[in-house]
């Protein structure tokens, strides 16, 4: 299934000419293509919301008999024709989805970088992604992240994909990598890591380019509780994905939080400060992961929570429209 996204990723960007905007046309398509299961769910969170009342009254009623509570409940989910379940598992049917759809851009992420990397080890100028503002698609938008791999980036590729990189090569292999001596077995377990470093020692003394790409603005040094962050001389991109995938996560959060249902009685407070904390740390949890990672992954990652947010105003107002429908409806069967 990651080979077949891949491929089907790939003919995007035939078709396209740019990575970058096959990223935003595959998001799209792929956000199209759960729309059914986002619909499902938000038509069941919306059953649940309206018997929240009547659930309250109940937990209230036989707060001393859990058996006739749960009893009670489900006579009452019955009746109504509603599942307590129709709001949560189409959106768990999607992580498996959304899991093999980041697998397939790391996929393709990672057989760009070790094409670059092959032509830094020849001597050359890697040739780069570019998308708006953004030099090297498959690396950071950051002002901490230079547009050349760099150690961090080459990491990221597991182990099978450098074998087979390094397999590829036959008789061809650069004159730095023949140095090097390395085998498939200089990627296995804990020698990848020295192996990484080794092949970027290589290229750093072999590549004067690569090793410019790589140097820092000295003095512009930011001293974190955690890290140290040093603004590239060669950086790759202004931060902007990042920021707006943390931007994007806060209006969608409070746009699709709207729409859960609103716990009662005692567990009111829990839940209210539950989706407060709720609130700040998938921003902030975007922003991290956004400023580590590709910015191809950003990319796709805004994209998503834009296209998401679209659809939950169009399901919305189809759902409006079905309720007030029915209910004047219901209003002629009354008169």
């Amino acid at each position: 299934m990651n080979e077949a996204l891949f491929n089907f990723l790939s003919w995007i960007n035939s078709w396209t000419g740019s990575w970058g905007w096959a990223m935003v046309v595959f998001t799209i398509l792929i956000r199209l293509v759960l729309t059914p299961l986002d619909f499902k769910s938000r038509a069941g969170m919306r059953k649940t919301t309206k018997l929240q009342p009547r659930l309250a009254e109940l937990q209230k009623k036989y707060a001393n008999d859990k058996e006739k509570l749960n009893q009670k409940t489900a006579e009452l989910y019955k009746k109504e024709g509603v599942n307590p379940m129709s709001s949560c598992l189409p959106l768990l049917l999607t992580w498996p989805i959304l899991i093999i759809v980041f697998s397939a851009m790391r996929t393709a992420a990672n057989r760009e970088i070790l094409g670059q990397v092959t032509q830094i080890l020849n001597g050359e100028t890697p040739t780069m992604e570019t998308f708006l503002w953004i030099r090297n698609l498959w690396m950071p938008d950051s002002l901490f992240s230079p547009a050349w791999p760099d150690l961090g980036t080459l990491r990221q590729i597991p182990a099978d994909m450098w074998k087979t990189w390094l397999a590829g090569f036959g008789d061809s292999m650069p004159v730095l990598l023949q140095e090097l001596n390395l085998t498939a077995e200089s990627f296995d377990g804990s020698a990848l890591m020295t192996t990484l470093q080794t092949l970027q020692t290589a290229m750093l003394n072999g590549n004067a380019a690569y090793a410019d790409a790589l140097s820092v603005n000295n003095g512009w040094t930011m001293n974190l509780f955690v890290t140290t962050l040093t603004v590239m001389k060669d950086y790759n991109g202004y931060m902007i994905l990042p920021i707006l995938s943390a931007v994007t996560q806060i209006l969608m959060t409070k746009l699709t939080g709207n729409q859960q249902p609103q716990a009662q009685g005692g567990a009111a407070d829990q839940a209210a400060a539950t989706s407060k904390m709720m609130t700040w740390f998938f921003p902030l949890f975007s922003l991290f992961i956004c400023f580590s990672y590709s910015s191809a992954f950003a990319l796709y990652w805004v994209m998503g929570n834009l296209v998401i947010m679209g659809q939950t105003a169009v399901i919305n107002h189809v759902l409006d429209a079905r309720e007030k429908k029915a209910a004047v409806a219901g209003e002629g069967t009354v008169k």
